[in-house]
């Protein structure tokens, strides 16, 4: 006689789970994310750019050998994190990125990280409130900070100077900037939404475009043709613009750094563009900035740019001394691309002259029957009226 089985029951462990992508390097680990993966990294102090990168790339959680928040200064990474509701755990450690195998199914459970049933890993769990302390904490410990960008900013200058005081090291593009507006696009956050707030300044100004680095996609998604992109070319960054948006623009501006190889354009001339060299320390914005403040734009509208205290701080890794020597350089050319859409209005078009037109007409119409004369050319317009008015009845009939 055969006995009845008990049906096993399939026991579901807590937690989240993904596919782990794994590398050191960020900027190597965004192209190969996909939605539902587990970014896991090692970058101490996750700065904005970084964050959203990762959002934009529909991660469900993100490791962190190191801390996200070391309290050096308040970067804003893990905030947009935070806000955009994906976990974080961090400080896992450097030992878990040669344990977590690229492609491995993750779980993650309060704080550890599991594959199967085995933790191999674990961490802290940092949520929205551990955030916002920490960015608290790192703000009361700024003056250390500063002080350490004064001396950058100092060794900046000192390096920079035939750049920064005299643009001697600045390439000149084939496209005419002297007395034209410029609109310098940069990969940032709400960039989009500036770029559109700008849609009519661009149509009735026909700015120079400048994109940096994706900027320049940025630009051609919107209907616009990029006339000058402004690329990094230094090793590993590969987050530059499509092939379509360097052969659409009228020039390639590979900013490298000074002593560069001759080969570090090649990739470029491999696509057909003859990029120009721009040798300096300088982060791509700021090349880009400079570029149209030595061909003498009237003004430059900055889309995608960092402008509070708090942005300027999270650029620490990426040229904070080299920003803001910068910003003094080009401060009287330079408007923030939300500030445009208040102080610029547009042209005067002829539908608004013909209004004005039509309104002082009534107006005067109305003053001149006002008065006696008035009132008898009224009588006369309103006679001849009916007298029309009968004639036409009288051919109809």
């Amino acid at each position: 006689m055969k006995m009845p089985s008990r049906s096993r029951q399939t026991v579901t462990l807590p937690g989240l789970r993904g596919t782990a992508r794994v590398d050191r390097r960020t900027r190597t680990l965004l192209p190969r994310l996909r939605s539902g993966d587990v970014a896991v990294i090692d970058q101490v102090d996750l700065d904005r750019a970084t964050a959203q990168a990762l959002v934009d790339a529909d991660v469900i959680a993100v490791l962190n050998a190191s801390p996200m928040i070391s309290g050096r200064y308040p970067n804003l990474g893990p905030d947009v994190l935070a806000r955009a509701g994906i976990m974080m755990v961090d400080q896992i450690g450097a030992a878990a990125l040669s344990v977590i195998r690229d492609g491995a199914v993750l779980r993650l459970h309060d704080g550890g990280v599991y594959v199967d049933d085995d933790e191999v890993a674990s961490g802290r769990l940092v949520d929205e409130l551990t955030v916002q302390e920490e960015l608290t904490a790192a703000r009361s410990g700024l003056v250390a900070q500063l002080d350490s960008f004064t001396h950058n900013s100092t060794e900046f200058l000192r390096r920079e100077q035939d750049l920064l005081l005299h643009g001697t090291v600045i390439p000149r593009p084939a496209t005419t900037i002297a007395d034209r507006p410029v609109v310098v696009v940069v990969p940032g956050d709400d960039h989009a939404v500036e770029l559109a707030g700008v849609k009519r300044f661009i149509k009735e100004q026909d700015p120079v475009l400048i994109g940096v680095d994706t900027g320049a996609d940025a630009l051609l998604e919107a209907g616009h043709k990029p006339d000058i992109i402004v690329v990094s070319g230094r090793r590993g960054e590969d987050d530059g613009p499509s092939a379509k948006a360097l052969r659409v623009a009228r020039d390639v501006v590979v900013q490298v750094d000074r002593g560069a190889a001759r080969t570090a354009t090649d990739r470029w001339e491999r696509l057909g563009v003859r990029p120009l060299r721009f040798e300096s320390g300088a982060t791509t914005e700021d090349a880009a900035l400079l570029l149209a403040d030595s061909g003498h734009a009237s003004v430059i509208i900055g889309v995608g740019m960092h402008a509070t205290l708090d942005e300027f701080l999270d650029r620490q890794r990426t040229g904070l001394a080299s920003t803001y020597l910068t910003r003094l350089k080009v401060g009287p050319r330079l408007v923030d691309a939300t500030a445009v859409p208040t102080l610029y209005s547009g042209r005067v078009r002829p539908r608004h002259v013909f209004w004005v037109l039509f309104a002082g007409l009534v107006a005067v119409a109305a003053a001149i029957g006002t008065t006696p004369v008035g009132q008898e050319w009224a009588d006369v317009l309103l006679a001849q009226a009916g007298d029309l008015i009968d004639y036409l009845q009288g051919l109809r009939s």
